[in-house]
């Protein structure tokens, strides 16, 4: 299947040529499929912001491509431009990029900026408020009134509604409680099944990751040691933790079975696998 977005080769130094030169990312390649729910990994520092930042041309690569549909985003500026449409990213934080003095036109920024209007404006804008929960007698209050998981759901929601083909989003429930982080995290799979686009999550939460996605690429040091299903990369649990990344709290229990003398299977990551493994593990015992 050819990637709906790649990168070929990418090499990112930050300050080249001065003493503070930095390889951010070293001849990198990534894919990411049309539809694919995918996640991104890596300890601060490790260059998995600089590498989401290439894929929607927010960053221009020192060396190297980033590809859209087959196609250099670079070629020109207009391409540029329209891939940012496309390729749809939130920030960490982004309740703190909210300017707008209502919800509505928060909302509407984006697809504004892309062209629309009228009727298929306000339907972008509605789509998408209701996609991360928010009622419409919320529209007309200034994003500033809301609590800070409102204000991630106003954000998350001002990208959606330019209906990207690749929606990233960084660390999206950064600072709220289990409750909002769940809810958050079912809105964005909400989106993704109603729309086929393809995910890119980014987070520190092995948990998070675990029980999303489909497939996962670890970033370390600007390079990509591991990438795979979320049970081929939590095999590699003591590289993980030698990377500050760790494994789901689920698979380290099963290793330490695993290393108690268990006959059990260690690779499992969610309850619901923990729970057949048991069950699996009692049954062979009998």
């Amino acid at each position: 299947m050819q990637p709906i977005l790649e990168t070929k080769q990418l090499t990112h130094i930050y300050s080249a040529g001065t003493p503070f030169e930095h390889r951010a990312l070293d001849q990198v390649d990534f894919s990411v499929s049309a539809g694919e729910y995918l996640g991104i990994i890596g300890h601060t520092g490790s260059g998995k912001s600089t590498l989401i930042q290439h894929l929607n041309g927010l960053l221009k690569p020192t060396s190297g491509q980033v590809l859209f549909e087959g196609e250099d985003i670079w070629t020109d500026p207009q391409r540029t431009r329209q891939v940012r449409f496309q390729v749809g990213l939130v920030f960490q934080y982004p309740e703190y990029q909210l300017f707008e003095e209502t919800i509505y036109k928060d909302i509407a920024f984006g697809p504004k900026n892309m062209g629309l209007e009228g009727d298929e404006l306000d339907q972008r804008v509605r789509e998408a408020a209701h996609f991360v929960g928010l009622r419409d007698e919320f529209l007309e209050k200034s994003p500033f009134e809301l609590s800070g998981g409102q204000k991630r759901r106003v954000a998350i929601a001002g990208v959606i509604a330019m209906r990207p083909k690749v929606l990233i989003l960084d660390e999206p429930t950064a600072g709220l409680d289990p409750e909002g982080s769940q809810s958050i995290l079912n809105n964005i799979r909400d989106y993704h099944k109603a729309h086929g686009a393809a995910i890119v999550l980014v987070s520190h939460s092995m948990e998070e990751v675990a029980q999303s996605v489909e497939r996962i690429v670890v970033v370390n040091d600007g390079l990509l040691p591991y990438q795979g299903t979320p049970r081929e990369v939590f095999q590699h649990g003591k590289e993980l933790e030698d990377m500050g990344l760790g494994v789901p709290q689920m698979t380290r229990v099963f290793h330490r079975l695993k290393e108690l003398g268990a006959d059990i299977d260690p690779s499992v990551y969610t309850l619901d696998q923990a729970k057949q493994a048991i069950l699996a593990a009692v049954k062979g015992a009998v």
